[in-house]
């Protein structure tokens, strides 16, 4: 008997017809997990993912980072985008391929009733994400963070004591005597020393944000409120040569905010204490 003199009849919008036999052969190949708009799309995100993961390890967006803190940060960051690049590609490779596969083409197009799909592949995206956000949680996340209260357990080589007021920054080195003023001044520090900031800002100031990029760190400064940050300075640099080497408020403060920042200059512990004596 002929497979397709036993085929049911199938209704829409009232009218009734029989499925032609090509639409079986048609269906087969297209419900099919590896076909060739499967393989293609496929390719197509695997090749976006290698040229955009090489076009960014090639870069140097922010420069070396000058304290261990900023290492420990650059990596965290360096890891994320290496993660979310395959994830952004394969968003733009869906939109294309969904674009271009499923786009109207005339009076092709028949109602008929929705189906659901790829549930198993929905399903493996979920868990897969899921997974993903779990382990960056943990490393680079956790992890991250124990490195860096690691790095600074010990007592710290240099304190200054740092206050924000509206639109500057105010210095003193902690028993040594020396007070800066950002705008006459460059902050100057030594290298391969833990340096600890307690920053705070002047009472009836608004809250100003202390900002080294060069160190990757950044923290509030909060009006009657005395926080800290330590530093574990790696490289000689100074603001003349990489502009990172700089304070700079972080928090819209006024008028003046674009103007409220500091040089800054790491030198060898030597060449520090000349400095201090030279004060």
């Amino acid at each position: 008997m002929d497979v397709f003199t036993s085929r049911k009849t199938h209704s829409l919008s009232g009218l009734c017809f029989y499925p032609h036999p090509s639409t079986f052969i048609r269906l087969g190949k297209s419900e099919g997990v590896l076909n060739r708009d499967t393989l293609t799309a496929g390719a197509i995100w695997v090749l976006l993912t290698i040229i955009a993961e090489l076009s960014f390890t090639s870069l140097n967006i922010f420069g070396d980072a000058a304290s261990k803190q900023g290492e420990f940060i650059d990596d965290a960051f360096i890891l994320l985008v290496l993660l979310a690049i395959p994830i952004l590609t394969f968003v733009i490779t869906m939109i294309g391929y969904v674009f271009f596969k499923f786009r109207a083409k005339g009076d092709e197009l028949e109602d008929s009733a929705p189906t659901r799909t790829h549930t198993k592949w929905v399903g493996f995206w979920l868990i897969w994400t899921t997974v993903l956000c779990l382990v960056v949680i943990v490393h680079p996340g956790y992890t991250g963070l124990l490195e860096i209260r690691q790095t600074s357990a010990e007592e710290p080589d240099l304190t200054v004591n740092v206050t924000g007021r509206r639109w500057q920054w105010v210095y003193e080195y902690e028993g040594r005597g020396v007070q800066l003023l950002m705008k006459d001044d460059t902050l100057v520090l030594p290298n391969h020393s833990l340096i600890r900031f307690n920053i705070t800002a002047e009472d009836q100031d608004v809250i100003h944000s202390f900002w080294i990029p060069a160190f990757r760190m950044k923290i509030d400064a909060v009006p009657g409120l005395t926080t800290y940050m330590d530093v574990n300075t790696t490289e000689i640099g100074h603001f003349n040569d990489d502009v990172n080497f700089r304070v700079q408020c972080a928090e819209l403060c006024g008028k003046d905010h674009s103007q409220m920042f500091t040089r800054v200059e790491v030198v060898e512990p030597a060449e520090f204490e000349q400095w201090i004596t030279n004060r």
